[in-house]
């Protein structure tokens, strides 16, 4: 690590704990299995404890953050089952990056939504890593600048109700600086700029499926803001330091 007391890493070369799936998902074999060991990944509302101190934070894909963010307490609170969670996430063209490419450029993203992916995105095992759960992850590019709209669907393993859902989010998130809970369905728009978090879910009676939703900024919460959040943690700041709860919208 040299002379630095924290490195935040926002590649994804210390996300994954298990060595072994990075051939497959990343095309390359981890030759840092020590510092592997060592990195703590920097999802404050998960891992506040452990990213106290930390001196390698991994920071978390986008899509990660808000399909964690979602579903994690549900799984933790033994309400949804472990298996068969689907999640479908839709980002800006910003979640590609700054290189110029086909697939990026406007006359291509403008008017047009696409997934892809399909079944073998690279973000699929750190999802499953936080959730906890198996995942068929599919996201969507769509044509905006920034923000991500992750809608996750599961089976329930226990009696639930959308009262009961939203209350056991409520209940993971209480004191959360960076995390709403709230019936209205999120927007996209309303965390533009922030380093917010704002979710929701339901129960569908009539086909018994647990939906939960949860929106941020891709290069924000999903990002860098994420990052500065982390960093704040394990180097001892305050958390909030830096980063804006308010949104740009409309």
């Amino acid at each position: 690590m040299g002379r630095a007391g924290c490195v935040v890493d926002l590649s994804a070369a210390y996300r994954l704990r298990d060595a072994s799936l990075y051939p497959q998902w990343y095309g390359f074999v981890h030759d840092q299995p020590a510092l592997l060991a060592q990195a703590v990944f920097g999802l404050p509302e998960l891992h506040r404890g452990e990213l106290s101190g930390a001196a390698l934070v991994a920071t978390p894909g986008c899509h990660v953050t808000a399909a964690t963010l979602a579903l994690a307490p549900l799984v933790n609170a033994g309400l949804i089952e472990p298996t068969g969670v689907v999640v479908d996430s839709i980002t800006g063209v910003s979640g590609a990056g700054r290189a110029l490419k086909h697939t990026s450029l406007f006359c291509t993203a403008d008017e047009d939504v696409t997934a892809y992916g399909l079944l073998d995105h690279r973000h699929t095992p750190e999802i499953e890593q936080e959730v906890g759960a198996q995942v068929l992850f599919t996201p969507h590019l769509a044509p905006l600048s920034r923000g991500l709209l992750a809608t996750c669907y599961a089976r329930p393993s226990a009696a639930v109700s959308t009262e009961s859902l939203l209350g056991a989010l409520r209940d993971a998130y209480s004191g959360e600086p960076f995390v709403v809970v709230d019936e209205a369905s999120p927007s996209t728009k309303a965390t533009l700029g922030s380093n917010m978090a704002h979710l929701t879910a339901r129960f569908d009676e009539r086909t018994g499926t647990v939906m939960a939703i949860c929106a941020i900024d891709n290069i924000a919460k999903g990002a860098s803001g994420g990052a500065v959040q982390a960093a704040n943690v394990a180097l001892g700041l305050a958390e909030t330091a830096g980063l804006s709860v308010v949104g740009m919208y409309p």
